[in-house]
């Protein structure tokens, strides 16, 4: 294995990690790095893509000095996508492995942000700032799609941010595949950052039996409730069935991250049991699993 390259005189056992992160202007990019800079990586903010194949490269003639590279890129050069599509085609015929994290934000939010520290958007020109937030959105739709991880900061503070990041990138190994499992409530609109959408609002709302109105799909007799609904235990195992055919294609295609998010109408009752239910499947398949309860307790 010591001699074989992806490149001229680049051994494959040198080869660095890399982590390319990017994202919306103020959704958080910068505290995302920091992040991985606290747990050892070597950090290059605002590299521009042509440059990182170059860096990764250094990276690994640096005797493992230099084993983890993140580089944070951003689209204030209008040859970005252009550049950056040379630069991913030369990794991935030099067999480098890389992953993009997207950081996401609502326009209010990022609105909000860019308003709080009296900066304009670096895209905005002479226009406002949601027009900046626009053009960056359009120019970065391909990147994001290409994405394998995004994270969606709207209502995230720094601390939750980087709790996030940590729970990704802290481990010593990393498994094959990651999910993330969240319940969540229409009424407070759809998770921007799911991958999988699925809707439990077809099984009886135990909000409408007072005696289980308090609880949660955390509760046992809540939780049994709701399975003892027709169709609940069919949809549980089906669906689980299906998850199971997507995470061998996530892996095929070298996908690590996924986000399923459940829902039912305010997001404390039945799409937290079936959360709670589906993560443990996606567990028991060997899927390193986190559940997320976005909307429990905002009634």
């Amino acid at each position: 294995m010591s001699q074989d390259s992806t490149g001229p005189g680049i051994p494959e056992a040198a080869i660095p990690e890399l982590v390319i992160i990017s994202g919306m202007s103020g959704a958080g990019r910068s505290t995302a790095a920091k992040c991985l800079e606290d747990l050892g990586w070597f950090v290059v903010d605002n590299l521009p893509p042509a440059l990182i194949p170059t860096m990764v490269e250094l990276g690994a003639r640096s005797q493992g000095n230099v084993a983890r590279i993140a580089v944070v890129v951003d689209v204030r050069g209008r040859r970005f996508f252009d550049n950056l599509r040379e630069s991913l085609a030369d990794l991935e015929a030099k067999q480098v492995t890389r992953r993009i994290v997207f950081l996401e934000s609502s326009d209010e939010a990022l609105v909000r942000r860019f308003e709080s520290v009296r900066r304009p958007h670096p895209l905005q020109g002479d226009g406002r700032i949601v027009d900046g937030i626009a053009a960056e959105r359009e120019l970065l739709r391909e990147l994001r799609g290409d994405a394998d991880l995004v994270i969606d900061t709207s209502s995230l503070n720094v601390h939750e941010l980087r709790a996030k990041m940590d729970a990704q990138f802290a481990g010593e190994e990393e498994p094959e595949l990651r999910a993330t499992v969240m319940s969540f409530g229409y009424k407070y609109g759809l998770p921007v950052d799911a991958d999988l959408v699925v809707d439990c609002r077809f099984l009886p709302n135990p909000h409408w039996v007072p005696e289980l109105r308090p609880f949660t799909g955390l509760n046992e007799e809540v939780a049994g409730y709701v399975f003892n609904q027709p169709g609940a235990k069919e949809f549980l195992d089906r669906y689980a069935e299906l998850l199971q055919l997507i995470a061998t294609g996530y892996r095929r295609e070298g996908k690590r991250y996924v986000t399923i998010a459940v829902g039912c109408t305010g997001g404390k009752h039945r799409s937290v049991a079936m959360s709670e239910k589906l993560a443990a499947r996606l567990a028991a398949e060997g899927v390193e699993t986190v559940v997320v309860h976005r909307d429990m307790g905002r009634e």
